[in-house]
């Protein structure tokens, strides 16, 4: 199989390159953030005039580089490299959480430790350096990466394919590609994989013995480990529904017979998210302009991993459908949210009452803001005022889009709203919100 364009991703690299700051590839294992960076980046940096002194390039997951997971060796090893001051170097370091915190040898305080954010802010001081590396789904390489390069790191997040990226790379009929991309998801080795069989248990191996393995170890948990598998089983066959820890503590004591506290449901939610399984959607009052604690939103990163994680049993396509929109919308920068409309209004005996409307998605960046409504079918014009209710009832002029599963011709009804296809949506549309100010 061809290698596939991450063009997205390589833009980005490309704008930070030599801006003086350590930039950071994050992302969920088996995404291709090693190919972006070594293949992809590297390649670019050779064709832009790079030699292969100019570029070291290191994977610290491999045996032959054992030694380097000592930061202190491999700082030696590093500096050893840049020996002329006239020319720019380009220091490219795969898995970097595999190097170890050290006993500063210099002092006697067992608490004070060299790790890799020592090196690499240490680097940054040498002005014809410039470093990349990448991390996976390591707490200090995610939520935390600007403190931990105190301010000196710039993050670069990589999904899963893109539907955008997964049609251009697919090699049967064009219009097998969105059921295969909805089934299998966007992880770039099950596109080399031929049979359902070989892919279907690829992702059920890398969900269970890598993902779920590294959340365990990561965080040191030693009991309750079954419960960290049926609490992935509740949320991935609840995507899109509106829930908490209460709700699930709940969830778990009539389903599954056992208890388990909302607070420690919480705590492995976040395992979850640290580690790019899942992302937590809040809730906006879009009229109040307020967010809403609780309840929230859960998704998966990929849509594959979710159905492996299901044993391929519940692939109910509305529901896969709202999760693929959130990531494409996520995949490409833009901030989203759960919208909720309030608005009274009085019952069939004349009194007033109260009610709300859910917006799927409040999609914004900067001053920018559109609305999106994901409708797997509109059959009718009942279906049609239903899906659009909580639309006209935002009470401003935002951008407003209905996208539904089928192909369609796009169209504008009569309050302006916006009616797509999924597929155009992600393969066009979306290409379009940002080109227009987004």
């Amino acid at each position: 199989m061809d290698r596939i364009d991450r063009n997205y991703y390589l833009k980005q690299l490309i704008e930070k390159r030599d801006n003086g700051r350590v930039k950071v590839v994050t992302g969920i294992r088996r995404c291709g953030k090693s190919v972006l960076l070594f293949d992809i980046f590297g390649d670019y940096l050779k064709a832009d005039g790079v030699t292969d002194e100019q570029l070291i390039m290191l994977k610290l997951d491999v045996a032959k580089n054992a030694r380097y997971r000592n930061p202190l060796e491999l700082d030696k090893y590093l500096r050893e490299q840049i020996t002329d001051t006239t020319k720019q170097y380009y220091v490219l370091l795969d898995e970097i959480q595999e190097i170890s915190n050290i006993p500063n040898p210099w002092l006697d305080d067992k608490d004070s430790t060299i790790g890799f954010v020592d090196i690499l802010l240490g680097l940054l001081d040498l002005k014809n350096v410039d470093i990349y590396v990448t991390g996976s789904n390591s707490k200090m390489l995610s939520t935390d990466v600007i403190t931990e390069f105190k301010d000196r790191g710039d993050e670069i997040h990589v999904n899963p394919l893109m539907y955008k990226e997964f049609y251009a790379s697919y090699q049967g009929d064009k219009r097998h590609a969105w059921q295969e991309y909805v089934t299998y998801g966007g992880l770039p080795r099950v596109m080399a994989l031929k049979t359902d069989r070989e892919k279907s248990q690829y992702l059920q191996d890398l969900i269970k013995k890598t993902y779920l393995t590294d959340v365990i170890e990561r965080n040191h948990i030693q009991k309750d480990i079954s419960v960290l598998d049926d609490l992935l089983n509740i949320v991935a066959s609840s995507i899109g529904s509106l829930t908490n820890p209460k709700k699930l503590e709940n969830t778990f004591a009539s389903v599954k017979h056992t208890k388990i506290d909302d607070s420690t449901i919480s705590i492995y939610l976040g395992y979850f998210t640290e580690a790019y399984i899942l992302r937590k959607v809040g809730q906006y009052n879009i009229k109040g302009k307020k967010y809403i604690n609780t309840p929230q939103k859960y998704y998966l990163t990929d849509v594959g991993l979710r159905n492996a994680q299901l044993n391929f049993r519940q692939q109910e396509e509305t529901h896969l459908m709202e999760n693929v929109i959130y990531n494409e919308l996520c995949a490409r920068g833009f901030n989203v949210d759960v919208g909720v409309v309030e608005y009274n209004y009085k019952d069939e005996q004349g009194k007033s009452k109260r009610t709300k409307l859910e917006v799927d998605f409040v999609v914004n960046r900067g001053s920018h803001r559109c609305y999106i409504q994901s409708a797997f079918a509109i059959p009718d014009e009942e279906k049609r005022l239903q899906e659009t209710n909580s639309l006209q009832r935002t009470g401003d002029s935002y951008r407003k889009i209905v996208v539904v599963r089928d192909h369609i011709v796009p169209w504008f009804d009569e309050n302006g709203i916006y009616y797509i296809g999924l597929e155009d949506f992600c393969l066009e549309y979306i290409d379009e919100l940002e080109s227009s100010g987004f």
